[in-house]
């Protein structure tokens, strides 16, 4: 069954071309030409992926990426301006999993839509094997995109499970910004002076008390540290 794209753009022409290219290569496309039609075009389809332009004409793309997130873990990509440095900020603490800059090129697009894709697809049914930290408080399902903390099941969204995956096994090890950057997006989508909105959300899902994190530790002026709890 072929996967299913929700785009979410205001540029016609763009979002056509966006259409055409994907189904060419075997995925299910929906187009949303606004804020307002996108989010129902989103509760009718349950798409695989939603591609985001943040520049909407009628409700601001920061909070459709709002509403999405808090309904579903799926992979959203944003669409944003080369300047438009703030709202790739703001749409990363939202809860979008990564972005692309006007213009580019299709190819590109491809690629980080087949990586978000990759990530999330369903293992094949089996034993599941934990990571378990803080004396089995927190348990990480290294194969698919949730933890369960204190016997509570957790979604995740792919790049926070990657993030995730990455610090938890090097638990112990002092990790800066620069590393997380280079070694989680090797690719250079993702400025390392982001890392701390990526890390915020993270506690969200994973920390019992966001505010006093267990397990994701600020070391002052280095960068971050998973503890074993």
């Amino acid at each position: 069954m072929a996967e299913t794209i929700l785009v979410i753009e205001d540029e016609v022409e763009l979002a056509e071309l966006i259409r055409l290219f994907l189904e060419r290569r075997g995925f299910q496309v929906t187009l949303a030409f606004n804020g307002t039609e996108g989010w129902q075009r989103f509760q009718e389809s349950q798409p695989d992926l939603v591609i985001l332009d943040l520049m909407l004409p009628d409700v601001d793309g920061l909070e459709i990426c709002r509403q999405i997130r808090s309904a579903s873990t799926v992979p959203i990509l944003i669409l944003t301006a080369r300047t438009a440095v703030e709202e790739r900020v703001e749409g990363l603490k939202l809860g979008a999993d990564d972005y692309i800059v006007k213009p580019f090129a299709m190819e590109e697009l491809l690629a980080r839509i087949e990586a978000h894709l990759r990530r999330v697809r369903l293992p094949p049914p089996e034993k599941r094997v934990y990571w378990r930290f803080g004396e089995g408080a927190l348990l990480i399902d290294p194969q698919y995109p949730r933890v369960i903390l204190n016997g509570e099941e957790r979604p995740l969204t792919e790049t926070e499970h990657r993030l995730l995956c990455y610090l938890a096994e090097r638990a112990g090890q002092t990790l800066t910004p620069e590393q997380i950057a280079r070694d989680v997006w090797p690719d250079g989508s993702v400025d390392p002076q982001n890392i701390k909105w990526y890390i915020w959300r993270l506690r969200q899902r994973i920390e019992p008390d966001p505010e006093q994190p267990r397990f994701l530790l600020t070391e002052r002026g280095v960068g971050y540290r998973f503890a074993l709890g």
